[in-house]
């Protein structure tokens, strides 16, 4: 498809061009683009068309950047519902997506005065800290730091959360999670965090946060979430009551 007229702005057309091919498997899920250079050659049009029409492309998460290789054809974004109580593994699982987590940290932490305020335990109490990045694929697509009371969840520490989701492991112990009060918004990461989700410090992400309660109303889990918005959409259902 080599039809780029003067009919409307070069870039737009050339924009439309790629996202045909993308949708027709061209251009696979995955696999690079050609370069600025060739994109310009073969469509006889200057590099600052090009780059604009893959700056829109970008943004609207179609392509994605990797330096010193190219640009690449994005996965579809994931879904997290706002209104569904459930886990990382969980989510994914349910949506047949390719997805799993890297375990930066595991260990055992004082909760100290803000985190006993969040989880309703005492200052003293040791709280689970659990450190680790979520991929879609090989791509890191968050960020998570979960905060578990000890107390309530002393096995938590020999189970792999690699291989077993965190809400498995609620249930195997008697803990059904029931409500979650969610908090949504938009930051900037420290360079050392925002690093293992490859994103530089002027990309802002995402950062979800959960405080989940159990069916006995027991607070079993604060959960923070930084989350990479070229990744993932977010939805919520409303209903009139």
């Amino acid at each position: 498809m080599n039809d780029i007229n003067y009919k409307s702005p070069l870039y737009i057309q050339l924009r439309e061009v790629i996202r045909g091919k993308i949708e027709d498997g061209e251009y696979p899920i995955g696999t690079a683009i050609p370069s600025e250079a060739q994109l310009a050659e073969t469509y006889n049009l200057n590099p600052l068309s090009v780059r604009s029409a893959l700056a829109a492309l970008k943004y609207e998460g179609l392509l994605r950047s990797v330096q010193g290789k190219g640009v690449f054809v994005n996965g579809p974004k994931t879904e997290r519902d706002l209104d569904t109580l459930g886990g990382y593994r969980q989510t994914m699982d349910e949506r047949s997506i390719n997805a799993h987590t890297r375990v930066l940290i595991k260990a055992l932490r004082p909760a100290g005065p803000y985190y006993s305020m969040l989880l309703d335990i005492d200052k003293g109490d040791s709280v689970w800290y659990t450190k680790r990045i979520d991929y879609v694929g090989d791509t890191p697509a968050a960020l998570e730091e979960i905060y578990i009371p000890e107390k309530l969840l002393p096995s938590y520490g020999d189970v792999d959360i690699e291989l077993f989701s965190i809400y498995d492991i609620f249930t195997w112990n008697d803990m059904r999670p029931t409500i979650a009060n969610q908090t949504l918004r938009v930051l900037f990461l420290e360079p050392s965090k925002a690093k293992l989700i490859n994103l530089k410090p002027d990309q802002a992400v995402m950062e979800l946060s959960n405080l989940t309660c159990d069916d006995k109303g027991r607070k079993i889990e604060f959960a923070r979430n930084y989350i990479r918005p070229d990744m993932t959409d977010f939805y919520a259902h409303y209903q009139r009551s």
